[in-house]
C-alpha cells in the first residue's frame, strides 16, 4: 500500500513543477566536432603529400642510379686503349646483358683486333637523360658523348660528338646495357 499524506491547509503543494533546466549549449560540441574534422583532414592531406613525395623521391633515385651506370659504361665504351684491348673487352662485357652481351661475346675476337689497331681515344659524356621507362622495367637513356683522339704522330687532335640510345636493365644492384644504338 502506498503511504497516505495529509494535506494541511496553507501548506506546501504536492504538485510542484520542477525548475526549468538551462538550455543545452551546442557551441562547445560543435567546435570540438569541427576541430576534429579539420585535424583529420590535415592528417589525411599530409599523408597523401608524404606518399607523393616518397614516390617522386624513389623515381629520382632510380633515374640517378640508371644515369650513373650508363654514364660510366659510355665513358668506358668510347675510351679505347689499344695497349689494353683485352681489359677493354672484359670490362665492356661485364657491364652488358641480354642480346647485346651475346652479340658482343660472339664478335669478341673482331672487336679485340679493331681495338688493338685503333688510335687511343678518350670518351666524355656531355649529357645523359632518361628518355622513357619501358613496361618491362628497362630504361631508354639518351647519351651524348664527345670522343677525343690524337693522331698517331701526336701533333693534331680531333673531336667528334655522338648520340647514343642505351637500353639499361637492372640486374641486382647494377644497371647493365641490354641494347645500344647510335643515333644519326
Amino acid at each position: 500500500m502506498s503511504p497516505r499524506r495529509r494535506i494541511q491547509p496553507g501548506g506546501q503543494s504536492l504538485l510542484v513543477e520542477p525548475a526549468p533546466q538551462p538550455p543545452r549549449r551546442w557551441g562547445l560540441p560543435t567546435v570540438m566536432t569541427l576541430a576534429t574534422l579539420v585535424v583529420l583532414a590535415a592528417i589525411t592531406l599530409c599523408s597523401l603529400m608524404l606518399k607523393s613525395h616518397e614516390l617522386h623521391r624513389r623515381a629520382m633515385l632510380k633515374d640517378v642510379a640508371v644515369l650513373g651506370d650508363v654514364r660510366s659504361f659510355m665513358t668506358e665504351f668510347t675510351s679505347l686503349d689499344p695497349f689494353h684491348a683485352n681489359n677493354y673487352v672484359k670490362h665492356v662485357l661485364a657491364q652488358t646483358t641480354g642480346d647485346f652481351a651475346k652479340q658482343y661475346h660472339d664478335t669478341e675476337n673482331e672487336i679485340l683486333v679493331q681495338v688493338a689497331r685503333a688510335v687511343p681515344t678518350t670518351g666524355t659524356v656531355l649529357d645523359a637523360g632518361v628518355a622513357r621507362w619501358n613496361d618491362d622495367g628497362t630504361a631508354n637513356v639518351l647519351v651524348t658523348v664527345k670522343v677525343t683522339a690524337k693522331s698517331p704522330d701526336g701533333k693534331s687532335a680531333y673531336e667528334k660528338a655522338n648520340r647514343w640510345v642505351a637500353t639499361a636493365k637492372q640486374e641486382g644492384d647494377r644497371w647493365k646495357i641490354s641494347d645500344l644504338l647510335q643515333v644519326i
